[in-house]
Order: structure tokens, then C-alpha cells, then sequence
């Protein structure tokens, strides 16, 4: 990859994916940056409008949601946006390839391109399954929900993606059977009083849960079981897990067994330091294990990586990187969810919400993080904020 030849002195920082994590680094660094023309922040994404992928099930099933344009929120940053697919990563050239036809040259990258669905664990799944990963395949969905006069639907995974997916089929299709299927008990990671209220809220929308159960084959009318049994259904929503893009790795990046990139203490790759990794992209280890992929956590390692370019561009240190969770909040339709509180590691705690308590609490605290965004834009410069608990406070580690 032949990069383009540098024309100035600014230094060139290019963030990959705007998504929750993406979008949280380029609006956080783009205002601390803004006055100093030495600095250019470049926002790189497939598509101008942001994905609330928490809200992907709601699209789903025909609900329609705020469209939310990224060049929009960027506007008044001084950031730039490129529209356009990634296709390489030249980390020695230290470029990217947009679109096979643009090459854009670096010297800092935020690597947030995210996960989608795996559906390359299962044969079928890919050519037969419906999956969550944007408004076009969520779309899709919705379509076939709608051609459905009857019939069922099969959700792949009791995971929470699962868990939302089925509760908000079977509230808005009332004419359609549901059935989540999976190895585990719905919200068999929450407390026992939270576990119980998911299954009941299941069961009080009539949805067949079957645990235990492996996927071995996806066909077109329905899937086949580990154990030989066929189960149909008119549709095939897969929620199974997730997986990352390979670019990383093709780049020479040092990742894990699932090619997320391995980071150290402040976010940056330990084989490339001069790109952070943030989102589902990244493999950040804290005290307590590996993070796991969510909005709650993605968005605080891309203020982070924000903070910590900072803090490089001005001759300083970047400084560790400490989360911890504090919530998992579970819609069961549009009037009914569970929130879990957590230890910083994720385990339950004994305290949670439920009903329309938890539905309000749900919608005020984790609604879209849009009106965060636009926080960010007028953040101080003597502290970055983040929202917790309906709250904002000081983000730990950073002065």
C-alpha cells in the first residue's frame, strides 16, 4: 500500500468505525483539539448514519427509530468524516485502505470497527439466518416478520441480544410463535430474583424456551439440532456470539484467539503503540479478566483513548485505563425490563430493578448515546466526564 504523500504537519489522527466506541474517541478528542490546527481528526465509516445497535431489535420489528447522521454530530468538532469501507490496514506503512481506492496516511489510529454476528461457526447460518449487525439486516428482518401471517420464529442464542430479540418479536407479533433457543437459562447471569422475573416475562409472552439445545446446522426452514432433531421455523434470527474483523490481524497486529487486539494498560496495541484499540475491537484486561463487549463499556475506552492521545500530543504519559461495570439492563418489550446492578466485574449484585421501574430507569440512563455526544462536544479541558447512574463523574484516572 503506497500512501499518500504528506503535504503538511499536522499530525494525522485517524479513527476506524463510529460506532459507541469510535464515536465516543472522535467527538472527545476532535473538542480538546479543535483550536490547535497542528491536529487532524479524521472519523472513517461504511455509513453516514450511526447504527444504535442496542435499539436493533426494535428496527427489527418495524419500529422506527431517530435517524442520527454522523457528519451532522461532527460538524461543529473540526473533524472530518470519510465515507467509505475499510479494506486494509498497513501498520509498517502506517495507512489505511478505504474502499480498494483511497489510501489515508497516519500517525495515530483508534481501531473501532467493532463485531458482528458469528455466523461462521455453524454451516447454514450464514446463507439462512437473519442477524442484528446493522438497520439494513435488521430491516430485513422486519420484512419477513411482516410477509409472516403466522408461523414461527426461532431466536438463536439466550444470550441478552436473544433474550431483547424474542421479548420484543412476540410483544409485536402476536400472531407468530417465539422460540429462544440456546445451551444456557435466559439470565443466567443475573441474581436469582432477576433470572426468575426474565423467565417469567418470557413465559408471560408466550415464548418457548428451550436451553440445553445446540445448533449444529441452519437450513432453510428451520435449524437442526446437535442431536439429529429438526426444529422449523419461518425465520432464523442468529444471536450466537460475535466476532471480530480480520483486519487487524492481517495487518501484523498482535491479537487473541478471537482477533481482537491485544492492548496494554492505556489502550494502545503491544505490538503498534501508536494505534489505540477500542469497542469489541479491543482485548483490554483489567484486574477482573478480559472486558466484554458493550456499549456501557466501549464508550469509556474510546474517551479514554481520546484522553490519552492528548495527553501524548502535549508530552505526557497516557495513563492507565480502569473500568469497572456497573449495570446490565435487559428491555422485555416496550413496557416491561429487568436492570441488574453489578460489581466492577460484572457478577449481580444483590440489588435490581424491574417492571416499569426498571423501564424508566432504562430509557433515562442508557436511551441512545447521542446527547452524550454532544456532552463531549463541550467537554472542559480540565476533565473528561462520563455518565453513571444518570450522573456524570469524573472519568478515574485522568486529571
Amino acid at each position: 500500500m503506497n500512501a499518500q504523500q504528506r503535504t503538511d504537519t499536522a499530525h494525522r489522527v485517524v479513527v476506524l468505525g463510529a460506532g459507541y466506541a469510535g464515536m465516543a474517541a472522535a467527538v472527545q478528542l476532535a473538542a480538546r483539539t479543535k483550536r490547535r490546527a497542528e491536529v487532524r481528526v479524521t472519523v472513517v465509516n461504511a455509513h453516514e448514519r450511526f447504527t444504535e445497535r442496542m435499539r436493533l431489535h426494535m428496527t427489527a420489528t418495524g419500529q422506527r427509530l431517530a435517524e442520527l447522521s454522523v457528519p451532522e454530530s461532527l460538524e461543529s468538532t473540526g473533524a472530518e468524516f470519510v465515507q467509505g469501507w475499510v479494506t486494509a490496514v498497513d501498520a509498517d506503512a502506517r495507512a489505511v485502505r478505504i474502499d480498494d481506492d483511497l489510501v489515508l496516511p497516519y500517525d495515530t489510529l483508534v481501531y473501532a470497527l467493532g463485531a458482528v454476528a458469528d455466523t461462521s461457526v455453524v454451516p447454514g447460518a450464514a446463507d439462512h439466518a437473519y442477524t442484528l449487525d446493522g438497520v439494513e439486516d435488521a430491516a430485513s428482518l422486519a420484512g419477513r416478520l411482516t410477509g409472516l401471517r403466522g408461523g414461527t420464529v426461532l431466536v438463536a442464542g439466550t444470550g441478552l441480544t436473544g433474550v431483547e430479540s424474542a421479548a420484543e418479536i412476540a410483544e409485536r407479533h402476536r400472531e407468530l410463535k417465539v422460540v429462544l433457543l440456546g445451551g444456557r437459562d435466559p439470565g443466567a447471569d443475573l441474581n436469582a430474583r432477576a433470572g426468575a422475573y426474565v423467565r417469567a416475562a418470557l413465559d408471560r409472552l408466550g415464548i418457548e424456551v428451550r436451553c440445553g439445545a445446540e445448533v449444529a446446522k441452519v437450513l432453510p426452514g428451520g435449524v437442526e439440532l446437535a442431536g439429529g432433531e429438526a426444529v422449523a421455523a419461518d425465520a432464523v434470527l442468529w444471536t450466537g456470539g460475535t466476532r471480530v474483523s480480520p483486519l487487524a490481524a492481517a495487518a501484523g497486529l498482535q491479537v487473541d484467539g478471537r482477533g481482537r487486539i491485544i492492548t496494554d494498560a492505556a489502550l494502545r496495541s503491544v505490538s503498534h503503540p501508536e494505534v489505540y484499540a477500542v469497542g469489541d475491537a479491543a482485548a483490554i484486561r483489567q484486574g477482573y479478566g478480559v472486558m466484554h463487549g458493550t456499549c456501557q463499556g466501549g464508550m469509556p475506552t474510546g474517551v479514554h483513548a481520546a484522553l490519552s492521545i492528548d495527553r501524548e500530543l502535549r508530552g505526557e504519559r497516557p495513563k492507565p485505563f480502569r473500568f469497572g461495570y456497573y449495570h446490565t439492563p435487559v428491555s422485555l418489550g416496550r413496557s416491561d425490563a429487568v436492570v441488574q446492578f453489578t460489581r466492577p466485574d460484572g457478577s449481580p449484585r444483590r440489588i435490581c430493578l424491574t417492571g416499569r421501574t426498571a423501564v424508566r430507569y432504562k430509557e433515562t440512563v442508557t436511551a441512545s448515546p447521542w446527547p452524550t455526544y454532544g456532552r463531549m462536544r463541550r467537554v472542559p479541558a480540565s476533565g473528561a466526564f462520563w455518565p453513571r447512574g444518570g450522573r456524570w463523574t469524573r472519568v478515574r484516572g485522568e486529571r
